[in-house]
């Protein structure tokens, strides 16, 4: 068979904005694909939820890629080992309550399982902006993440969500963009985003699954945009606390979206 570049051409474009087109009504946004927004999309696609990430970057996968100062290993704590063991990555004893993963082979499992669960990746795409109704987040406002790099002027187009979730770790930056274009508050002591303070990873673990949760009707936040949003340390490259949130924000999502519909 000889190749005909137009007809390469075609096929990703015509399967791209299909793609696209079926994801503009969702029921859940996934704004980040590191691991805990990953871990997130899988879980909900699993039940039958109709899921799409919407990463900034090229690659997906956030700051588990380069491990600890791009030594591409991490570490987690026993109840994520098993998560990890659960979905077929290969984790090793380091000492009491230590364990470790291949960075590469576990940001690799995650997006390849969220994809085969039915999730959505739509990478190099920024969230400029969000849709609010009556003081609820009902969607996202996305662009291409050259034009937001370049300063172009250039309109958006908007997906609708049921829930949005804030998984863009440290940024913040949805409830950054809904705070600053809307006169609302988050429910947070505050009323705003608390800030993400230094390094203490035996709190930051903790902290992270403890702050998984609603930050605005129809935001929940996970991660380390959890800790940022509510205001608590980072934790490094440890990673229970990142997959722990992960399987909860989805629970908390999936909870949500079956009360409504009953």
């Amino acid at each position: 068979m000889s190749l005909d570049e137009i007809q390469i051409s075609r096929a990703i474009v015509d399967r791209y904005f299909s793609k696209l087109s079926d994801c503009l009504d969702l029921d859940v946004a996934v704004v980040g694909a590191g691991p805990s927004g990953m871990l997130a999309a899988m879980r909900l696609a699993e039940k039958g939820r109709k899921v799409a990430l919407f990463e900034r970057k090229l690659a997906p996968g956030g700051g588990m890629w380069g491990g600890g100062m791009m030594f591409n290993e991490i570490v987690v704590q026993e109840a994520a080992a098993e998560i990890l063991k659960g979905l077929g990555v290969r984790v090793r004893e380091a000492g009491e309550g230590y364990f470790t993963a291949d960075s590469v082979e576990c940001t690799a499992t995650l997006a390849s399982l969220a994809c085969r669960a039915g999730a959505r990746f739509f990478n190099l795409v920024s969230v400029e902006d969000v849709l609010v109704r009556e003081n609820r987040v009902t969607g996202l406002v996305i662009n291409w993440t050259p034009v937001e790099t370049q300063g172009l002027h250039v309109d958006p187009l908007s997906v609708r969500a049921r829930c949005v979730i804030e998984a863009t770790g440290h940024p913040t930056e949805v409830l950054k963009v809904l705070l600053r274009k809307n006169d609302v508050r988050l429910l947070t002591e505050t009323g705003g985003i608390v800030g993400e303070r230094s390094m203490w990873a035996d709190i930051a673990e903790t902290t992270t699954l403890a702050n998984t949760r609603e930050a605005f009707p129809g935001v929940f936040v996970t991660g380390m945009a959890a800790n940022a949003t509510f205001g608590s340390f980072r934790m490094g490259p440890i990673f229970g606390g990142m997959l722990l949130s992960g399987e909860r924000v989805a629970e908390l999502v999936e909870a949500r979206l079956a009360a409504e519909a009953a």
